[in-house]
């Protein structure tokens, strides 16, 4: 039996599974969440401590149809104005209880397109975020860039509030599938964005590409990968594109019949991934690469990486606040979502309140499988000293999960005392490996491709 015939046969080709960025995962997160827990949380964060801070941004001047963001169109600044404006008042309103002391770890803004704002609201909203709370002497300021979207005035409204990472978004740079996903974005104009940032001194470089596009070929994927590595970024996320017009209606102009099949799906990601270690880069995870000198790859080898709502992370934090509509926060006692409607967000803000709309309380078997799928999608192994030093689980217990799941997959992971372990070349399998220590009915959340 060959290796694809095994991975077919344990469903990676069928299973439509989360990507585990949280877990649970957000569609358990429910409504009836008491609304002040995040209140609550924030008040609970240790004085003199560190946090992270995401600032969701929702507008774009155009909508790309392959993205399933929470996102909307604006040809106009005035709706970007005011929604700036409330940002500023959930910051305030987050400062009025932040506890004294506390220090950024991490600060991110993401969207939808966040340099669609002028230079004069970038630095406005630095400003604001810096009242609430300043930068830790070894922060990280990360901006998703859109090279269409992208200027030297906001280049250096940006580098000015403190920003050394940029994130840009590639996909491909195939005219023929940019055309079909509603993203056209030459090569050039992402080398001069890629140019204009380092000229700033902001070194750290990220971008995203996309295998499973409409028209993607292994020859085409090929000639993208090698145009991205000639603008040598530090790290680079290859993800799946989710197909989703269930969810997200614009991907509905997507044309279904020339997206590649699951099998194809699989031999991009490897026509990639070869191409990115050929090229000296680490793997991390399942869909990230690193430049072996990328603080990445060295959280990963000293087993300090973990995984987020924007994927791989070395961020030490435990707390990750999420502002703006339908932005996520992270506590050690649960998760908490904003209002995802920008109205609904705006006018809870308006009333004073924060925008909670749901959200989940951990439970202790909660943290427990959290934590089991965090290390295989980090570090495709569960140790069990780790586990039986840090949860309240019996040894025997630990064993039987981890024997069932190994069974699960015909015995084909590496169960030993020490653990549970993926092989390489059960490696595709790992989101499917994860779910086995899911409690959650699955069954409705409308997850996406295993590959």
């Amino acid at each position: 039996m060959t290796n694809r015939t095994q991975l077919a046969s344990m469903g990676l080709f069928d299973a439509k599974v989360p990507r585990y960025t949280s877990y649970p995962t957000a569609p358990h997160f429910a409504p009836t969440f008491p609304a002040g827990s995040f209140t609550n949380w924030v008040k609970a964060v240790p004085e003199g401590g560190k946090i992270s801070l995401y600032i969701h941004v929702p507008f774009c001047r155009r909508l790309c149809w392959f993205c399933a963001c929470r996102t909307q169109g604006t040809t106009k600044d005035a709706p970007v104005i005011a929604y700036v404006d409330v940002l500023k008042a959930e910051l305030a309103m987050l400062a009025a209880i932040l506890p004294a002391g506390v220090q950024l770890s991490r600060l991110h803004w993401g969207g939808g397109t966040p340099t669609l704002l002028s230079p004069a609201l970038m630095t406005e909203l630095a400003q604001a975020i810096s009242d609430v709370a300043p930068f830790a002497d070894d922060y990280e300021f990360s901006v998703e860039i859109d090279p269409n979207e992208i200027d030297e005035a906001r280049c250096d409204a940006l580098a000015a509030a403190g920003m050394n990472r940029a994130s840009i978004g590639v996909q491909d740079f195939d005219e023929q599938i940019q055309q079909s996903i509603g993203r056209l974005q030459s090569y050039e104009i992402t080398r001069d964005a890629a140019e204009m940032i380092r000229a700033r001194g902001v070194h750290s470089l990220n971008a995203d590409i996309l295998f499973g596009l409409p028209h993607q070929s292994n020859a085409r994927i090929t000639e993208s990968v090698q145009k991205l590595l000639a603008l040598a970024p530090d790290r680079v996320a290859l993800y799946g594109y989710a197909h989703v017009p269930w969810m997200a209606k614009r991907q509905q102009l997507i044309p279904e019949d020339a997206l590649p099949s699951p099998e194809q799906r699989l031999d991009l990601f490897e026509t990639a991934r070869r191409l990115f270690v050929w090229d000296g880069y680490q793997e991390i995870g399942i869909d990230h690469f690193a430049t072996p000198e990328d603080s990445l790859s060295k959280a990963q080898h000293s087993g300090a990486m973990r995984r987020n709502f924007q994927g791989y992370t070395d961020d030490p934090a435990e707390v990750l606040i999420g502002l703006g509509a339908s932005s996520i926060s992270r506590f050690p006692q649960g998760y908490t979502q904003n209002a995802p409607a920008t109205s609904a967000y705006t006018k809870a803000i308006g009333e004073g309140r924060f925008a909670t709309h749901k959200g989940h309380a951990l439970s202790a078997d909660d943290k427990l499988r959290a934590r089991l799928i965090e290390m295989l999608m980090c570090d495709f192994e569960i140790r069990n000293h780790e586990v039986l030093s840090n949860f309240d689980i019996s040894k025997p217990a630990l064993q039987a999960l981890l024997t069932e799941a190994n069974a699960a997959f015909e015995g084909r992971l590496s169960l030993t005392p020490l653990g549970l372990g993926i092989p390489p070349d059960m490696r595709p399998l790992t989101r499917l490996i994860a779910r086995h220590f899911d409690a959650y009915d699955l069954s409705k959340a409308g997850h996406s491709s295993a590959i």
